[in-house]
């Protein structure tokens, strides 16, 4: 009978030690829980003392501050990019806006020759037509991302649309001295696209081309096995190879001090609106020459 009661006993203490031994881990777990907290720290919630039901709860604690954390990293540089975004849109705002003030205040002169009035009025009227795209731009690309761009994949005829376009701005690639070479392949099959979205791509492909580009200028339509490619290559002496896999990004511009140069919209929504229709863009820099390849999904 007293040996029982010794071994009752004993076994009392130990029950009371792992007790308390219990309760001291979890109360260490929770101060550890709030130093993190605190401190941002990147260290895990541990138990000193072993219990199997409270480390799977502490497991899952671990994995719930790990996701918190990747949660805030991403914040952080989404905050980051849409600050320098901001400060990007302020600069290409900024840029034309300050310009047509300018003008408004020369014209404000009474004894201004009519020439030169004349001559103050189509640069206002200019800079406000390069303002009107690009908050147009802004409107399409914010559109895009968001969803609210509406597409309808329907047959194309790539050569009746590009061809048309390259005429439209024939005396624009006239002015600016390039030297061409257009290769539309004929009896191409129709792709499946959006008309209105063909159009702007093909647009902001030529634009990209009269705005950055220089001396031999080539446009290409082929067939490559199930698909048909799109090619605008011209020569160009702004971009480097590390600049290559940025083209596509929200403004992004080869002028790394922004010196009068819009940003880069036009290439971004190509990419976005490109990859709304199922099809893939690519870009290269191939011995001087900047090439974008569209590759367009050809109907069945």
């Amino acid at each position: 009978m007293v040996i029982l009661c010794i071994l009752l006993a004993v076994a009392c203490g130990l029950l009371g030690w792992w007790v308390w031994a219990q309760r001291r881990a979890l109360r260490s777990a929770a101060k550890q829980l709030k130093e993190l907290e605190q401190t941002g720290s990147s260290a895990r919630v541990r138990l000193a003392v072993p219990n199997g039901a409270a480390e799977e709860l502490l497991q899952e604690v671990n994995a719930l501050l790990e996701a918190r954390r990747m949660d805030q990293a991403v914040w952080r540089e989404r905050e980051k990019s849409l600050r320098q975004q901001i400060s990007n849109i302020s600069h290409d705002l900024r840029t034309p806006l300050t310009s047509i003030l300018g003008y408004l205040q020369l014209l404000e002169d009474p004894a201004l020759p009519e020439e030169e009035r004349r001559e103050y009025l189509a640069v206002i009227e200019n800079r406000s037509k390069a303002l009107q795209s690009l908050i147009t731009s802004f409107y399409e690309l914010s559109r895009l991302e968001g969803g609210e761009y509406p597409l309808e994949r329907v047959p194309v005829n790539l050569h009746a649309s590009l061809s048309g376009l390259l005429a439209a701005f024939y005396n624009d690639f006239m002015e600016k001295g390039f030297d061409m070479t257009v290769e539309l392949e004929e009896g191409l099959p129709p792709v499946l696209a959006d008309e209105g979205a063909v159009l702007r791509v093909f647009t902001n492909l030529i634009r990209n081309a009269l705005e950055h580009g220089c001396g031999r200028m080539e446009v290409r339509l082929y067939r490559e096995g199930e698909q048909v490619v799109s090619l605008f290559r011209n020569e160009t002496t702004d971009l480097t190879q590390e600049d290559v896999p940025h083209v596509f990004d929200r403004f992004f511009t080869s002028d790394k001090m922004r010196t009068g140069r819009n940003t880069g919209l036009g290439l971004a929504i190509v990419k976005a609106l490109v990859d709304r229709m199922g099809c893939r863009v690519t870009a290269d820099l191939e011995d001087g020459y900047f090439a974008l390849r569209v590759f367009w999904t050809k109907m069945d």
